[in-house]
């Protein structure tokens, strides 16, 4: 896990620590600083909104940021309403319905759910390694747990096609707490899984759960390596091996272009341009979600979310640092929504 406490002098000009347990609705305790949870995937964009926060805040505390993972970041937001929990949550997916429901039995139901962007789930090779391409039905047979229902036997990439390097099947991605490894899941996995047995799609409507099990689960007999939730480390490791892959957000292939390279999927790389008009399979959204019984107490928070609506726009600072933007009505809703505080309806939530 990453920790960050931004050490620049930033801006506040009501001091968040005279800001006493307000959001619990007057409790003991008080805390001086921001505090985000969350996204590895998000993280970098976040911590480029602090950066931007402090410099145009000159007396505020430095916000304390914390890489989690989507999933652990998100039990720890919904734990409870006050200054022991965070603020913000960062998420490289949509929270889930279960998720909205735990928080709002801990008091902290009363959200806004902001999308600052899309990212893509790349796939990546060292730039010295043989040249991959595959297809979602190729990794679902590489990287499921049991496909077609019994245990993946699977070990070299030839296994599964002759026109593929007999190299072992060796691919680091990030842990089951990560929102990267659930947009995976989702994006890639369950369309493999449904192209090879189109009775899947109806097993998804009728029980999600034995959906899951059947065409989510990752194997954890060797081939697929947990990573931990620092992509800078994925990125080691493919350099150390060039025979591996791994899985990250387009924002770390990006930086590390000059050492790693994508895998196209179904032909298609992992561009900004796949990114952005959603032709590559493993586009996602990413979001940041906060109380709105916080943002009611800490004064700067609300001028930190309107840092990400300032810069997320093509061109603006978020952009340059690898986040594709919304399209301009997305990104004018989000806009809507941080300004008017609109709380997130729980009906829309799967």
């Amino acid at each position: 896990m990453r920790r960050l406490v931004l050490a620049l002098a930033a801006v506040l000009p009501v001091a968040l620590g005279a800001c006493v347990d307000q959001a619990a609705g007057g409790g003991a305790g008080a805390r001086d600083q921001i505090r985000v949870v969350g996204s590895s995937t998000v993280y970098p964009f976040t911590t480029l909104v602090a950066e931007q926060y402090l410099a145009a805040n000159p007396d505020a505390r430095p916000p304390v940021i914390e890489s989690t993972g989507t999933g652990a970041g998100i039990r720890l937001f919904c734990s409870g309403i006050g200054a022991s929990y965070p603020d913000l949550v960062d998420a490289s997916r949509r929270m889930k319905r279960r998720e909205y429901d735990e928080c709002a039995s801990h008091g902290a139901g009363d959200l806004m759910e902001v999308q600052i962007g899309i990212d893509g789930i790349a796939l990546a090779e060292a730039r010295r390694g043989p040249p991959m391409r595959l297809t979602p039905a190729l990794l679902f047979r590489a990287l499921a747990a049991a496909p077609g229902g019994q245990p993946n036997r699977s070990r070299t990439w030839r296994d599964l096609d002759p026109n593929l390097p007999a190299t072992p099947i060796r691919v680091y991605g990030p842990p089951a707490t990560s929102g990267t490894r659930d947009a995976f899941a989702e994006l890639i996995l369950a369309r493999g899984c449904e192209t090879l047995d189109p009775r899947m799609a109806t097993l998804r409507e009728r029980d999600r759960p034995a959906f899951d099990a059947r065409c989510l689960r990752v194997r954890d007999d060797g081939p697929f390596i947990d990573a931990g939730e620092n992509d800078n480390l994925i990125v080691q490791k493919l350099r150390a091996n060039p025979e591996a892959l791994g899985i990250f957000g387009y924002s770390y292939l990006e930086e590390n272009s000059d050492t790693v390279r994508g895998i196209a999927i179904s032909g298609v790389e992992p561009t900004y341009q796949a990114i952005a008009d959603a032709r590559y399979p493993g586009a996602r959204p990413l979001y940041v979600y906060t109380k709105r019984s916080h943002l009611r107490a800490v004064p700067g928070l609300r001028r930190f979310l309107a840092l990400y609506a300032a810069n997320w726009s093509p061109g603006g600072a978020l952009t340059r640092r690898g986040l594709i933007p919304s399209p301009a009505s997305v990104r004018a809703r989000a806009a809507d929504t941080i300004v008017h505080d609109r709380a997130l309806d729980p009906q829309a939530l799967d």
